[in-house]
């Protein structure tokens, strides 16, 4: 699903009432009874106190003319207008024509307000700011926020919670709206999920506003939601008449001493997810380890007893993933060194292997093209550099991706996978994720994924998605505090499972 920009979604309205042949205010009754009617769905006509808040553009117009539905069916409403400006968008000023013709009279806010008594379980309508905000609001509209915020009300944000902007991070984050639900119109926005912006929703819904079609299926964003409908198309099933070796062979290369877990884990979970053959490269002291714990996994070693100082190999895999546990010795610098120099095999690298990158920046020219990067936010910050919001972090990895042909995946609790210009954000997982190895597990898929023949982009989206939703099997079956990277791998055949059983895929040759 197409994640829009302010820019994109204006144009959006602008063609669909051309085109449609409808006025601008008749979209925003659209919006509006789209509101309602989740609302009304819930509610029931509840006697609950709802509180509209509403600025003067055409967020608050949405709020205006919701709250006219809501008094026709006898909802139990208080509308205020936050009059922030002297400006008046021309359908606030219809939709507030309208209510004052069903002779309810809002409340007029401005900087010598009284503040509202609001109770922790009545419910706030939020349609302050809409996705137009370009700076930041005024004090006493600051404070009213903080007053909303503080009141224990379940809070619904129409379109995105008002303070928050499309584009840049919030200064001053009391200005900002804590939406407990957003409803947001025909696309989500790419604020709700980036780590200093999406702490201030909850849960977000779409609504169906009849945008026209024609442009937005052709539209080019920088941005994409990847859901389970997008994996359908992407996965490629096994033919009848297949062997091992339709499947690639794939090489983990990593482990030190003290952490050759990390293989391990990396190993069990290209297995797990699909390669025809797997052999894992540690030092020596990880034979024994990866023999008993990995049966079907075949295994080389180093020379040396602690640490990996030559890599070789004396086949050409389909994929290597390398770099997990293996630790930054001098000795493994080198070596490392070395196996860049004279490989022509597709990468993931992930771990110790990005750590190297960061040390000797060089070296990345010597990265195969299409090669992939698994960074968590540290590794990540000593790759790019360090960022001043998280929105200046996309735009520089999108650099980092251009410049070195590489993909970017950036793990967190959304994480981002970045192709040059353009980011694919992951809809999968859950807190009980953050816990040691599940970076080893993820490149170990994204690997096996490589080693089937799916291009490193495909591997690295369906690669995410997957890890994800065996996270969030994991977590309904012990909670999120139980989660472990072990029991994950465990999940990944019910994952892929579930990514097919409502739906119907491809039965080309995989």
């Amino acid at each position: 699903m197409k994640i829009l920009s302010a820019q994109q979604i204006y144009k959006a309205d602008k063609l669909t009432t051309e085109r449609q042949q409808i006025s601008s205010d008749m979209l925003m009754e659209r919006a509006a009874t789209g509101v309602f009617t989740w609302m009304h769905h819930r509610l029931q006509e509840k006697p609950i106190p709802i509180h509209l808040f509403c600025g003067i553009g055409n967020n608050g117009g949405d709020g205006l003319a919701l709250a006219r539905q809501l008094l026709e069916h006898n909802y139990r409403i208080s509308v205020y207008v936050v009059n922030y400006s002297d400006k008046r968008s021309q359908d606030f000023l219809i939709n507030l024509d309208r209510l004052k013709d069903r002779k309810l009279w809002p409340e007029y806010l401005d900087e010598q307000y009284a503040p509202p008594d609001i109770g922790v379980t009545d419910i706030v309508v939020d349609a302050i700011f809409g996705i137009g905000l370009n700076r930041a609001p005024d004090p006493w509209v600051r404070d009213l926020m903080a007053h909303i915020n503080q009141s224990g009300a379940f809070v619904l944000s129409l379109d995105i919670p008002s303070g928050l902007f499309m584009d840049k991070t919030p200064l001053d984050t009391k200005g900002v709206i804590r939406a407990n639900q957003v409803l947001s119109f025909q696309f989500p926005k790419l604020p709700f999920f980036l780590p200093e912006t999406g702490v201030f929703l909850g849960r977000w819904d779409l609504l169906d506003i009849g945008l026209d079609e024609t442009y937005t299926s052709q539209l080019e964003t920088a941005y994409e939601w990847v859901e389970k409908e997008e994996m359908i198309s992407l996965y490629r099933p096994r033919l009848k008449f297949s062997h091992k070796g339709n499947y690639g062979h794939a090489m983990i290369i990593g482990g030190s001493y003290g952490k050759i877990g990390a293989v391990a884990l990396a190993a069990k979970a290209c297995l797990g997810t699909g390669c025809g053959l797997a052999t894992g490269f540690t030092p020596n002291c990880g034979y024994v380890p990866l023999q008993a714990s990995l049966p079907e996994l075949m295994v080389l070693t180093d020379e040396n007893e602690n640490c990996i100082t030559k890599i070789r190999l004396p086949f050409t895999p389909k994929v290597i993933g390398i770099g997990m546990g293996m630790g930054t010795d001098a000795r493994t610098l080198k070596g490392f060194e070395d196996f860049l120099r004279n490989n022509k095999c597709p990468l993931v690298i992930d771990a110790d292997g990005l750590n190297i990158l960061a040390k000797k920046p060089e070296l990345l020219s010597l990265l195969p093209k299409g090669s992939v990067l698994t960074p968590h936010p540290g590794e990540l910050e000593r790759l790019i550099g360090s960022w001043e919001n998280d929105f200046q972090k996309l735009e520089k990895a999108k650099k980092f991706s251009k410049e070195h042909h590489c993909i970017l995946i950036i793990k967190g609790a959304h994480t981002i996978t970045i192709n040059g210009g353009k980011g694919f954000v992951n809809s999968t997982g859950n807190p009980g994720m953050a816990t040691a190895g599940m970076g080893d597990v993820l490149a170990g898929m994204i690997t096996a994924l490589v080693a089937q023949g799916y291009t490193s982009l495909h591997a690295s989206v369906l690669g995410v998605y997957l890890h994800g939703l065996a996270g969030d099997i994991a977590a309904t079956k012990v909670g999120y505090e139980a989660v472990t990277a072990s029991l994950l791998i465990d999940q990944i055949g019910p994952a892929f499972r579930h990514v097919l059983e409502s739906g119907v895929v491809n039965e080309k040759e995989g």
